[in-house]
């Protein structure tokens, strides 16, 4: 049981304003595992006046960019040293399997905050252009000031990771608010960037409620809202930060699908479908969620993923061996359910899953792996974000009904195309509308790539040069001769 019973702000650990608390309750035993100070809207404000006063008075968005680099790489190196530590507690608060939450939930984020500051460290902070009318033109770029933070619970570490390090890197000050569900680690994360010796209120972090949150999403204080949450969620913090006209970059859900052509391999896609989403149990906002496979081959593809997700191992997320864990929360469990039995009601045909709990499991927010087959893209399954290990397969007739398939969704945020034939795998991937594509695989994650979506999977890019770039202005400046 882990107390942390004050707040980051300023530089200093604090008491809440009231006597407020999180209680963090393991997916897996459904017990209390920790207890968490929750932020008021008087903490919000506190915290919002030390980021400002940090950008407005301090030094830390005057430092020559190369110190700020080696302030992240301090940062890194104390990550590196304690990631054994950050993973098991994130397998503790989120029920996410120890492998995975090693892998990707640790080891990832530190590895992108290396490519990070190289991407930085390589900028090009200042540019110089000829005017039109002969007068020499002086671009800087410049931070964009306070920056809200606003992390979910499912990849808590690398979406922390994702805003925070470029916007330090750009010379921001931060208010980190992480979801209740994983404050811990969060909390954690302050503890390091506390030894890195940031200045004091550049980063503020301080867990709270969704009330509290929109406090934040709405406060004149912030200059910029990074978010990261469902698209219901998204659009309520663009209307909260429209009166000041604060600039807001949205990472928000997704329903990807994965086109299988006809010259794709049934168990490839099947594998790579089970390593897009499986690993936090489909709580993975790109995952593959809809396979779209040729009609005359559906059974394949069907038979594949039930064959490949069906060998699975689900349990304890603390046991190395485990590779699926439980969902983060009862309402999440219950959520994922009512969705399998309006697939069932809506005609789809049950392949692989269901409702009840996996074999030998007495406990805890599971989910079976769920394969339907048969699904129309008019179904609530395929048109709407599960966020649970629920996959739709989905008969295609040829190559532009494929494509009309993939596009016909709200959403925007990533697929992928198989094929023997990788240039015509890269003429599909140019015919749907996604921020992020892949070819032969589940969209894969580079830090020097920018990720981001379309349509109501929001709008900004996180990671590589353009993330950077999210955090800046540019100040032209026009130079005559004296």
């Amino acid at each position: 049981m882990q107390d942390r019973e004050q707040l980051f702000v300023g530089g200093t650990w604090v008491a809440p304003s009231a006597d407020r608390f999180i209680e963090v309750i393991s997916p897996h035993t459904e017990e209390p595992v920790g207890r968490v100070a929750a932020a008021g809207t008087a903490d919000v404000d506190r915290a919002v006046a030390a980021a400002r006063q940090a950008f407005d008075e301090g030094a830390w968005p005057h430092t020559d960019p190369a110190e700020r680099v080696e302030a992240i790489r301090r940062l890194v190196t104390l990550y590196g040293k304690h990631r054994d530590e950050l993973a098991e507690l994130i397998t503790t608060e989120l029920g996410a399997p120890i492998s995975f939450a090693r892998r990707a939930q640790v080891a990832l984020p530190g590895a992108m905050m290396s490519a990070l500051t190289d991407i930085a460290a390589d900028y090009r902070w200042r540019e110089n252009r000829p005017g039109t009318y002969g007068q020499d033109i002086i671009l800087r770029k410049e931070p964009v000031g306070v920056v809200a933070a606003v992390v979910p619970w499912n990849m808590p570490q690398f979406l922390t990771v994702t805003k925070v390090i470029p916007a330090l890197l750009a010379g921001c000050t931060v208010v980190l608010k992480p979801a209740p569900e994983s404050s811990l680690d969060a909390l954690f994360f302050a503890d390091l960037l506390d030894q890195t010796g940031l200045p004091p209120g550049v980063v503020n972090v301080i867990p709270a409620d969704r009330e509290v949150s929109a406090h934040l999403v709405a406060h004149p204080g912030i200059d910029k809202v990074s978010f990261t949450g469902s698209t219901a969620v998204g659009r309520q913090v663009a209307a909260a930060s429209a009166p000041h006209l604060t600039k807001v970059s949205l990472e928000l859900g997704g329903k990807s699908a994965a086109i299988a052509l006809d010259d794709a391999d049934p168990a490839t896609v099947a594998r790579a479908v089970r390593l897009s989403g499986m690993g936090m149990a489909g709580q993975i906002c790109n995952s593959l969620t809809r396979v779209l496979a040729p009609a005359r081959r559906i059974g394949d593809y069907a038979e594949a993923l039930a064959a490949t997700l069906s060998a699975i191992r689900i349990g304890d997320p603390a046991d190395p061996g485990t590779e699926m864990g439980p969902l983060v929360a009862r309402r999440q469990q219950e959520r994922v359910r009512e969705y399998i039995d309006t697939g069932v009601r809506e005609g789809a045909r049950l392949v692989l899953g269901g409702t009840d709990l996996p074999a030998g499991i007495e406990r805890g927010w599971y989910v079976r792996p769920t394969v339907f087959s048969n699904v129309d893209n008019s179904m609530t399954i395929a048109r709407e974000e599960i966020f649970g290990p629920v996959l739709a397969v989905i008969p295609y007739h040829d190559e532009a009904d494929a494509i009309r398939i993939a596009n016909d969704s709200d959403y925007g945020l990533a697929g992928s195309v198989f094929t023997a034939d990788t240039e015509h795998g890269l003429d599909i991937a140019s015919r749907v509308r996604a921020g992020t594509f892949g070819v032969n695989q589940g969209y894969s994650m580079d830090p020097a790539a920018p990720f981001g979506g379309l349509k109501a999977s929001g709008y900004g890019r996180e990671l590589g040069r353009e993330g950077l770039e999210g955090y800046l202005d540019i100040k032209s400046i026009s130079v005559a001769a004296p």
